[in-house]
């Protein structure tokens, strides 16, 4: 979401009108998903991509030049051929559809801008939401926003409508997957924001900075916790979101511990390891880093066993940190942690992709 505010921002300075393509349909395994956004202006400039480049955002650049001229959303189907399907990342042939809408970039009464730039606020307040768009004609690119304060905004053009696609976009809210759902015979695409994962990492030493700036450019919000003013700064961390001094077990309960959360411990240091682990051990939080060698490793564990944590709860502390890449930098270290911490999150092989693929579906 970050990286479409981005763009917007990018191209408000340079461009009147543009085309905001979004992905809203695909059969088959595709890397990007629904939700992924391209923004074409009217000056030909393209940032972003609904796929990963070639032939379908080739088709969608030149759909997105009729749509800004006529100022008239369009649903564009397209259907792949093996070899194009392919390029894309789709094992076989296969339908994708991709929404166009206009948008006015210089116009502050524009109605789809109006209500995304209502949910950049609000999801960088913390909150979750679902903007709701309508795909079929009459009032195709019609919107309604969902906010988990129990807010609305806009609305999808037909009477009553509003409330049954509210009530049928709570599934897609609740697994967090932008979706496209069919009420009433109308096609609907939810599209689902919650706030930016957060990676908490303790400790400002050498691995900490290129693991920050890593995290960040990959969307999450970055949180550098230290003890150490002179190691916790913006001129060795400026790309950091926030930097937090003092007693790192202490700091930490301020952050949500929540399921997507990474927590990475790289002081190296027993007395912020132990007291932090003490506590996060204790919340939901997805992932538990913890920079250092097996020994180290072990002998924290039997320090938090001899405190009385069971074995379940200590499994969920990885260390020694991160893939086997090979590792030997700080910022190959930083590379392989960030890399273990997506595979985590999103419940990946950790495979290489090529033996995946030998091996096939389960």
């Amino acid at each position: 979401m970050s990286e479409l505010f981005e763009h917007l921002d990018r191209l408000k300075s340079a461009e009147g009108k543009a085309a905001l393509a979004t992905l809203v349909n695909t059969r088959g395994t595709t890397p990007r998903k629904e939700g992924a956004k391209m923004l074409v202006g009217e000056g030909g400039r393209v940032l972003g991509s609904v796929t990963i480049g070639g032939c379908v955002d080739a088709q969608v650049i030149e759909e997105s030049a009729s749509v800004i001229a006529a100022h008239a959303p369009r649903l564009l189907e397209l259907n792949l051929g093996d070899e194009d399907a392919w390029e894309i990342g789709l094992t076989c042939g296969g339908t994708i559809e991709v929404f166009v809408e206009p948008v006015d970039l210089k116009e502050p009464g524009g109605e789809t801008l109006r209500l995304y730039e209502r949910l950049r606020k609000h999801a960088e307040a913390g909150g979750r939401a679902a903007l709701l768009t309508r795909l079929d004609a009459p009032n195709n690119g019609a919107k309604l926003l969902l906010l988990d304060t129990g807010e609305r905004d806009g609305g999808l053009g037909a009477a009553g409508l509003d409330e049954r696609v509210a009530a049928e976009a709570q599934g897609p809210i609740g697994s967090g997957k932008s979706s496209t759902l069919t009420v009433d015979g109308t096609r609907i695409f939810a599209e689902v924001f919650a706030p930016p994962s957060i990676m908490l990492i303790v400790g400002a030493g050498h691995v900490s900075m290129p693991l920050c700036s890593l995290a960040r450019s990959l969307g999450f919000k970055t949180i550098v916790v230290d003890g150490r003013p002179r190691f916790a700064t913006r001129e060795r961390f400026p790309d950091v979101d926030e930097i937090k001094i003092g007693i790192p077990s202490e700091l930490i309960r301020a952050v949500p511990l929540v399921p997507s959360t990474a927590l990475v411990l790289v002081a190296h240091d027993y007395k912020y390891d132990l007291p932090v682990l003490r506590h996060a051990l204790g919340t939901p939080v997805g992932y538990i880093g913890l920079l250092g060698s097996s020994r180290r490793g072990k002998a924290i564990l039997d320090l938090l066993r001899e405190d009385g944590l069971s074995e379940d709860s200590l499994g969920r502390v990885r260390v020694p940190i991160g893939l086997d890449l090979g590792a030997q930098t700080a910022p190959e270290i930083a590379l392989a942690v960030l890399a273990e911490v997506l595979a985590v999150q999103r419940g990946a092989t950790c495979l290489p992709i090529s033996e995946k693929v030998r091996r096939g579906p389960k």
